[in-house]
């Protein structure tokens, strides 16, 4: 755009393809955690190596250009002034990314015994774009569906 300025449009794509495609490196002051629970008002309850809980906030840039699940992992940094939420999310981590953290051998220890419940074929936000409708066997008839009683009738 003339005026320098990024549509929204041009921001979310940098974001989904900075979270899906992008290397993960650990910086000193960030940790990997996994995702317990949403808390509302882009709050999560996650859990550390250690085993402690504790909440992590969701950064503008994410918001409402990525989603996370019970049971995603995140790399996180402190947040030092805060009391109740301790860390804030820096990125989303993917099985791919996942596997190449465990080969560098930085992967926490306390969450290889978990690491199994990682499907490797977990869908990206984007996934949705990219499935196509199943293919119907003919096995299921479409004759036992009631009509749609919210529609009117039109002759």
């Amino acid at each position: 755009l003339s005026s320098g300025k990024m549509s929204e449009a041009t921001k979310r794509k940098i974001v989904t393809q900075e979270v899906v495609h992008g290397e993960v490196t650990l910086s000193k002051n960030q940790y990997i955690v996994k995702v317990l629970e949403s808390k509302g008002n882009n709050l999560h309850l996650v859990e550390e190596e250690s085993g402690h809980k504790t909440l992590c906030s969701m950064p503008p840039k994410f918001r409402k250009n990525v989603w996370i699940k019970r049971g995603d992992y995140l790399v996180v940094e402190n947040i030092k002034e805060g009391k109740k939420v301790t860390c804030e999310m820096v990125h989303i981590l993917y099985p791919a990314q996942i596997q190449e953290l465990k080969s560098e051998n930085v992967w926490p220890h306390h969450f290889h015994t978990e690491i199994g419940a990682v499907p490797d074929n977990k869908p990206s936000f984007t996934g949705y774009r990219d499935t196509k409708p199943a293919v119907s066997d003919g096995s299921e008839s479409d004759d036992s569906l009631e009509g749609n009683v919210n529609q009117m009738n039109r002759p």
